[in-house]
């Protein structure tokens, strides 16, 4: 086991709010989003973060990609369904640079507004999109908005990954509030919230790459943060170590 030993999980009630308590993990439910390389870190020795992109892919994301590459850093995609199919390179390019690709729903619906079978039609037409293009189906999903009520909670059969850390970098589109917020709110075992479609927020990740590395950051994937120890139908924010 990594820093995910102890780890805080989160389920979000019918009016959108969170609530954080403390569990173990006793089973491993679902397997690995990609699998560790050489250059992937321990995190039980040093400090781990996971950073996520949210509603692409579009047209900066292999700028973003390029970027990653540069740094040896490895992040999350969760991707609408939607968009997979205009931007199959870069799909693909996530997965062979050792990215996990996860489901963001197929056009960004809020899933408490759903019916358990309009949930789960809608997921598996992400799955298999996302599939067609990298050759497996995504480990996590991510709900839009971190919207769940509880028949979103009962349909979704994916692990459900939220964050700790939300730079708003959709709301005020300012790459240097973006790297105060990382800086300020990051510890190890976040997972930090960016959405790649806008152009302020990929221009910011050299730097946040570049800060987070000189405080001892190391970037994963979110299964590689939670150890591959996600069970179905649970929804996490974070990581973090007690």
């Amino acid at each position: 086991m990594n820093v995910t030993s102890l780890m805080h999980k989160a389920s979000v009630g019918t009016a959108g709010g969170l609530l954080i308590t403390s569990g173990l993990l006793l089973s491993t439910a679902v397997p690995a989003a990609a699998s560790p390389t050489d250059r992937s870190p321990d995190c039980t020795e040093v400090k781990c973060v996971a950073l996520t992109f949210d509603d692409g892919p579009g047209q900066y994301t292999d700028e973003l990609l390029d970027t990653l590459e540069e740094h040896n850093a490895r992040a999350t995609f969760y991707l609408l369904g939607s968009r997979v199919s205009s931007y199959e390179e870069e799909v693909e390019r996530m997965a062979e640079q050792g990215h996990e690709v996860g489901n963001h729903t197929w056009k960004h619906d809020d899933l408490a507004t759903l019916s358990a079978e309009q949930i789960q039609d809608d997921l598996d037409h992400t799955d298999k999109a996302i599939s067609e293009i990298t050759g497996r189906t995504p480990a996590t999903m991510r709900p839009p908005y971190g919207s769940l009520d509880d028949t979103a909670r009962g349909a979704i059969d994916h692990p459900m990954v939220l964050w700790d850390v939300d730079t708003l970098d959709w709301e005020h589109r300012d790459g240097d509030r973006i790297l105060d917020i990382t800086e300020d709110e990051t510890r190890a075992g976040s997972v930090v919230l960016f959405h790649d479609i806008h152009k302020t927020s990929v221009d910011a990740v050299p730097d946040v790459l570049e800060q987070m590395a000189a405080n001892d950051y190391h970037f994963v994937t979110v299964s590689y943060l939670f150890d591959h120890e996600l069970e179905s139908g649970t929804a996490y924010s974070n990581a973090r170590p007690e």
